[in-house]
């Protein structure tokens, strides 16, 4: 497997492998909705604000994790939100999304993004190391649907802080039907 950083000339099987992946795991109606999602950050996010991690074996794109940025204004660290990540379906549980997370989260700490947070699955992200938030610790840039998923983790090594103030996330996730 190889991982690769960037989106460019990669849009349409960006959007199809998020679309396949949502719509065999949640159905036809999720997997438009977050191919619509992939579609519109990779469009309309400023490249500051955005990575990209991309698992491919033998050229073909199997696995990708879009990280973009999430600000607290009343705080000066620098905070990341994952959403979303796919693992083409027939090349789930080969530890292809493991890869990507670890070795983007490495590259994000290299960079010195401090904190990582996401919104899925706790039992999935836990293996990675992120833990459960409450709205206290973090908010949420709009209300969370499940707030048991709402999850953060440390890049620095320490415990995870405590985030002041409201959050801001890119455009492309400012649809309450996401959270």
């Amino acid at each position: 497997m190889k991982l690769t950083e960037g989106f460019k000339g990669r849009e349409p099987e960006l959007v199809a492998l998020f679309t396949a992946t949502f719509t065999a795991s949640e159905g036809p109606g999720e997997g438009q909705l977050i191919g619509g999602l992939v579609r519109d950050l990779l469009a309309r996010t400023p490249p500051e604000d955005i990575r990209v991690v991309c698992a491919e074996e033998d050229g073909a794109l199997v696995g990708a994790a879009i990280f973009t940025r999430l600000t607290y204004p009343e705080d000066d660290r620098a905070v990341v939100l994952l959403s979303p990540l796919a693992v083409a379906p027939d090349r789930q549980g080969h530890g292809i999304g493991q890869a990507l997370l670890a070795h983007a989260l490495d590259a994000l700490r290299a960079e010195g993004i401090e904190i990582a947070l996401t919104y899925g699955d706790p039992a999935y992200y836990g293996r990675a190391g992120f833990a459960p938030l409450t709205e206290a610790q973090a908010s949420a840039p709009l209300p969370l649907s499940l707030p048991q998923g709402w999850l953060g983790l440390s890049l620095t090594g320490g415990p995870m802080p405590a985030l002041r103030g409201p959050s801001r996330c890119v455009p492309a996730l400012q649809r309450p039907e996401l959270w």
